[in-house]
């Protein structure tokens, strides 16, 4: 098993009563907290480094705004030359 295979799962930016946090499913705590959820979004890139898996982003009223996945799908080019 390689490092990304034990980090893969299933995250969550979510509200909460002091901000918004980023949560792993089945997780009891947050692994990150912030006041904004902009701060959190700014950070998921180097907090995701080392992972795969999707980070689901909830707006105000908790509905799922956007689904990002890491890593991120690679564009598939043609090395044929043609």
């Amino acid at each position: 098993m390689n490092e990304l295979e034990i980090h893969m799962g299933c995250y969550h930016i979510s509200p909460t009563e002091k901000g918004w946090e980023l949560r792993k499913e089945g997780a009891t705590r947050p692994s990150k907290t912030a006041s904004e959820k902009a701060v959190l979004l700014e950070s998921i890139e180097s907090f995701m480094q080392n992972r795969a898996g999707t980070v689901k982003v909830h707006g105000e009223d908790g509905s799922v705004e956007q689904e990002l996945r890491y890593p991120p799908a690679r564009r598939y080019y043609d090395s044929s030359g043609d």
